[in-house]
């Protein structure tokens, strides 16, 4: 039976069109083009960091009108090598945005992204404005530190699952728990295949997940089954963020005067219940861009495609409401 997401959501579509792009010496992305190739750009820009894009994905959009295009990041997904953290920062995903941009051949797109999609989709357009037609951006996360302190320690979330909490730094010996994130990275930056780093990722990830989720699902508990996707989305978040993602502190919102000068629509969703990426930071980044408008849903958290949320049929109607607005 299919959940109240699922029928929000678009019909299933295939690519017209999967390819690699080179974006370095070290690296080479996945991507794929569907819907309508002569239709408006929208790129979707995926969570995590480290995670990847899915079937469903490509369902937020009308494929009659919208020229979709989705890519994993560094070392995500199908993106090679694997799990790579070397060279994978912010703003080479920002430049690898453009190469990929340039490659299909638009000259400007909309940015649909949530929680990390939705941190890369303002750096990106806090750099590249002039090749932005709009935002569509979920689960706001900037990156700042209270936003890290209030995800990754016993007074913040912890406070909500303290049983996951426990969970989640028992790994971890007694002395090293005052920087988490920092204590993680050394043990998942180990050598690949080392036990206590494949025990760390699936610890790393159940923690996240069960903030993501209104109700932690069976489809959540077996993507950490997969090693791949367990170790890229682990490693790679985890170096992201004992980075700071690679940002100023209040980068993003600060800078996102450049998105409200050029007067580009704005669209933020927000769970009510977000414990990932509270309600807080969409509310600050909304007071910077006047033009945007905010979405905050009453009953629901942090994922876009949670069954009772109305979360997935929200942002389905903002992409039929932009459909409209740039046609």
């Amino acid at each position: 039976m299919n959940s109240d997401a699922d029928d929000a959501l678009y019909p299933e579509i295939e690519p017209f069109f999967t390819g690699t792009l080179p974006v370095s010496d070290i690296h080479t992305l996945y991507y794929e083009q569907c819907g309508n190739k002569e239709g408006i750009p929208v790129v979707f820009l995926h969570g995590g960091p480290g995670s990847s894009t899915s079937g469903r994905d490509r369902r937020f959009f009308d494929p009659k009108v919208y020229h979709v295009i989705l890519f994993h990041q560094r070392g995500a997904g199908k993106s090679t090598p694997a799990f790579c953290l070397e060279e994978n920062n912010t703003f080479a995903l920002v430049a690898d945005m453009e190469k990929l941009r340039e490659k299909v051949g638009v000259s400007s797109w909309l940015l649909f992204g949530g929680s990390w999609g939705s941190t890369l989709a303002l750096a990106y357009a806090e750099k590249h404005i002039d090749h932005v037609l709009g935002l569509i951006i979920r689960g706001i996360f900037t990156n700042r530190k209270i936003e890290q302190d209030w995800f990754y320690s016993e007074t913040g979330a912890g406070m909500l699952y303290p049983e996951e909490y426990a969970k989640f730094v028992e790994l971890i010996p007694l002395e090293e728990r005052g920087d988490i994130v920092k204590a993680y990275y050394k043990r998942l930056t180990a050598p690949v295949g080392d036990a206590q780093q494949l025990k760390c990722a699936t610890a790393w990830n159940i923690y996240e997940l069960t903030l993501s989720s209104m109700q932690l699902t069976q489809e959540d508990v077996d993507k950490c089954q997969d090693d791949n996707w367990n170790l890229a989305h682990a490693r790679i978040e985890c170096h992201y963020f004992v980075n700071k993602g690679y940002l100023e502190e209040s980068q993003l919102i600060n800078d996102a005067v450049i998105i409200a000068k050029s007067g580009v629509p704005v669209e933020i969703v927000q769970g009510r219940y977000d414990l990932a990426c509270p309600v807080k930071t969409a509310w600050d980044l909304h007071k910077q861009i006047p033009q945007s408008i905010l979405h905050i849903l009453p009953m629901a958290g942090h994922s876009s495609l949670e069954h009772g949320t109305g979360m997935t049929r929200k942002l389905v109607d903002i992409c039929d409401k932009f459909k409209n607005m740039l046609k």
